[in-house]
């Protein structure tokens, strides 16, 4: 091949490719092909182009580590509203809606014993220590009904999905080391829950005080109860989250996590209650994440106890079951291949 031929040939420059090609006519030398000789139709032809490709890494700055970290929490929040992130379902979104008006049942009664002057319908749902404890750990219907469906529906693909599509080797295959992914994944189910349950509260607390027009007095007899029933709250979503994102790191589909969540909410529960009918021992509710959380509840607010064991007993069960939540989830997380498993 002549030097002066106007070609790419193993990174030489030449010419600009154009995108074209031609197609050359080829025939026999007779009818019959006889010769088995072949002739183009132009005999200065240029058989084609080879290509060098190289791979040229980026050597630019890398965003900062809380830049890389906020990507993923906004994916996964601004996903309920906002098209480009994460993909909620409608089926959620209607959850969470009709989850928030059945939290904020309390305030509008509250608010209906107000406006008809009737003290009695106040009393049973206006602000009060065990109506304030009852907001985040009352168990019907929250507790038995919205919290743990909500859960339940926010863990059901969280890591699951990343495991199934491989879109954890998106994340690994970037500089996002896997306690950082951990910690988003868990804080972004942290904050949808806590808006639920501790973001409810505060409503219904600020809300009663501008409906009545309390006084100072009143603020300060009655806040130091909210902020321990916040603690409270705050421990049922670290409790919930917990528990529901080390069954959606052992699976790798959607129904498997929800329903596994629902049945140890629940099942446990309903266990700990039948025991307890038959036997009457209290201890069995040890076993029942909601039970451990409403007892430490019920000890933070000076309610009286439903629970005959003692309130330290249901502290060190809470650790316990969120210490083994986590290890699995680190775990798990830990031995996800930056590959489509």
């Amino acid at each position: 091949m002549s030097e002066d031929v106007d070609a790419e040939f193993l990174g030489q420059e030449g010419l600009a490719v154009t995108g074209k090609a031609r197609m050359e006519a080829a025939y026999g030398s007779g009818d019959g092909d006889e010769k088995l000789t072949a002739q183009v139709s132009q005999s200065s032809v240029v058989g084609g182009t080879i290509f060098e490709q190289k791979y040229r890494p980026w050597r630019g700055e890398l965003n900062p580590r809380w830049m890389r970290n906020w990507s993923i929490l906004r994916h996964h929040l601004l996903g309920i509203v906002k098209k480009g992130h994460k993909p909620w379902g409608w089926p959620l979104r209607l959850a969470l809606l009709s989850c928030f008006f059945v939290a904020m049942g309390d305030l509008s009664l509250a608010f209906l014993g107000t406006v008809i002057g009737d003290s009695d319908i106040y009393r049973l749902f206006g602000v009060s220590r065990g109506n304030l404890y009852g907001h985040v750990l009352g168990f019907f219907p929250r507790n038995a009904i919205c919290f743990p469906v909500i859960t339940a529906l926010l863990i059901g693909g969280m890591i699951s999905d990343d495991r199934r599509h491989g879109t954890s080797a998106v994340y690994f295959s970037r500089p996002i080391n896997r306690r950082d992914y951990t910690a988003m994944k868990f804080i972004s189910i942290a904050i949808i829950l806590g808006l639920l349950i501790v973001g409810t509260l505060v409503l219904y607390y600020v809300g009663d005080i501008v409906m009545r027009g309390e006084g100072w007095a009143w603020l300060i007899d009655t806040f130091p109860a909210f902020l321990l029933a916040a603690l409270a709250g705050s421990i049922l979503v670290f409790t919930y989250t917990s528990i529901g994102l080390a069954l959606s790191s052992v699976s790798q589909g959607r129904f498997f996590p929800a329903v596994a969540f629902m049945a140890i909410i629940l099942g446990s529960k309903l266990l700990a209650f039948l025991v307890w009918q038959l036997f009457e021992r209290s201890v069995i509710y040890l076993i029942s994440p909601y039970d451990v959380v409403a007892h430490i509840g019920q000890s933070l607010l000076g309610l009286s106890s439903d629970y005959s064991h003692p309130w330290t007993w249901s502290l060190v069960s809470m650790l316990l079951m969120n210490a083994a939540a986590l290890y699995v989830l680190t775990s798990r997380i830990a031995s996800m291949e930056v590959s489509r498993e």
